[in-house]
């Protein structure tokens, strides 16, 4: 076999990106869009020892599961990579992955219930992220970026964002076709806007225009575009001439309308501005705060330690049902939405910290050790800190819970909190499960319908 060859085989199995698990003659292909028992037909792309990499050319035999995507762009797009499944079939896949992934890389053995859905499978997200750059023509592009690539897929609207991003997109295109805005260029470096972020709270909308210097024209003329198709809004230029995958700038200027705006969740009322975390589907959102809240509060004399806690619309729930809370959260402007929010909804038994998870937590710990202490942790897809894992074994806190939006990092640190694995020489080796925790319970939620990424909430006690 070798590359472009054309292969007739049947998938076996779902990866950890959601694509198909073929086998033939002696090489493991991985093949995006592919169910489970389907005969395909398919292009190599790759082989490297024994395994391989190939595009789907043909289903011969579709699989019952199988659904029409409704998106334009699907399989171009390096977004969604499940739209060709039945949205209860997605469902069983994610919590095949997270199992997969405990076992696998953290050696734990866990039976790993059904996904909890989310309500609206499309349509769900808040918020929105279009990098602009251009085409091979030279021709402004505004779109996502192919998978494990920066070229930029054109489009018009998404299927797992709501109506405004289509509204958005015609508005973007328009205001820099007539004033003519070139997008960034990452190979010549030239150009002037580098992305357009949007987040919708309850009806209002931020958006942000990030640009790699100042001086970007027809601000006017965009204003009264959105003004015509958005009741509520704002409008930040964000700065970022730097050479990096990272959207954001340290700079932002506020060009029109209110800089944060507000909302209400589960009786709390919260601020988020362009910086403030914020989960993407709030119909899981809630659902999963919900039992957040509750796998650590009970009796009402519990304090809780809400660690990498964005805005502080987590840490106000728990607030409303424990002795006292601590929020330790980064980014500044998280944390001053955090006050605003413990101040609205007068919560004098809630502290927000600002400053790094790693050089807090265990000092919080330290003041408030106790059988009544609980730590809440939602750290990013790098997953948890060795040193903030250091410190939670050596506290001695009795009950953790994790919430985790990447199944392989999860799995490492509860292996690392269970025993499971253990450092040697500098490397994680497995162990024999002889650790600080058990896992109380694992519970996966669909924060992302279409895509192959699941949050997963973990219960852990102290042995």
């Amino acid at each position: 076999m070798e590359k472009n060859e054309i292969v007739c085989a049947v998938t076996e199995g779902i990866g950890s990106n959601g694509e198909g698990i073929i086998r033939h003659e002696g090489v493991t292909f991985f093949v995006p869009a592919c169910l489970p028992g389907e005969k395909v037909r398919f292009k190599i792309l790759k082989i490297k020892d024994n395994i391989g990499y190939g595009k789907l050319e043909e289903v011969l035999t579709p699989a019952e599961e199988r659904a029409r995507p409704k998106c334009s762009a699907y399989m171009r797009c390096g977004g969604c990579r499940l739209q060709h499944v039945e949205y209860s079939t997605q469902l069983k896949i994610k919590t095949t992955l997270v199992q997969d992934c405990l076992r696998k890389i953290g050696g734990i053995e866990w039976n790993v219930p059904l996904t909890v859905k989310s309500d609206f499978p499309y349509g769900y997200r808040n918020k929105l992220q279009l990098p602009v750059g251009v085409d091979k023509n030279g021709e402004n592009a505004i779109g996502f970026y192919a998978e494990r690539s920066h070229r930029i897929v054109p489009i018009d609207e998404c299927a797992i964002h709501p109506d405004w991003a289509e509204k958005l997109i015609a508005i973007m295109k328009a205001y820099m076709r007539e004033c003519r805005i070139p997008g960034y260029d990452e190979m010549t470096k030239t150009g002037l806007l580098r992305h357009i972020v949007a987040r919708e709270i309850a009806g209002n909308f931020i958006f942000t225009l990030v640009v790699v210097k100042k001086g970007i024209q027809g601000l006017d003329r965009l204003i009264s575009l959105l003004k015509g198709k958005f009741q509520s809004f704002s409008l930040f230029l964000n700065f970022n001439d730097k050479d990096t995958n990272v959207i954001f700038g340290e700079k932002f200027e506020l060009v029109y309308g209110s800089p944060v705006f507000e909302s209400v969740e589960q009786g709390i009322r919260y601020e988020a501005g362009p910086l403030t975390f914020l989960q993407v589907n709030e119909n899981v959102r809630t659902k999963l705060y919900q039992s957040a809240v509750k796998s650590v509060t009970g009796e009402g004399d519990e304090v809780v330690i809400d660690a990498y806690s964005g805005g502080g619309l987590l840490t106000a729930m728990l607030a409303k049902k424990a002795k006292r809370v601590y929020g330790i959260e980064l980014e500044k402007e998280a944390v001053a939405c955090a006050d605003s929010l413990k101040k609205k909804n007068k919560l004098s038994n809630m502290t927000n910290i600002c400053g790094y998870v790693e050089a807090n937590l265990s000092e919080v710990m330290e003041k408030e050790k106790g059988e009544k202490l609980r730590l809440i942790l939602d750290p990013p897809r790098a997953g948890i800190a060795r040193s903030v894992l250091k410190a939670i074994i050596e506290s001695g806190i009795p009950k953790l819970t994790i919430i985790s939006c990447n199944p392989s990092t999860l799995a490492r640190d509860l292996g690392i909190l269970t025993g499971n694995l253990v450092e040697k020489d500098g490397s994680l080796v497995k162990g024999v499960g002889d650790g600080a925790y058990e896992i109380v319970s694992v519970q996966p939620y669909d924060m992302f319908p279409q895509t192959k990424h699941v949050e997963t909430l973990v219960l852990l006690c102290r042995k």
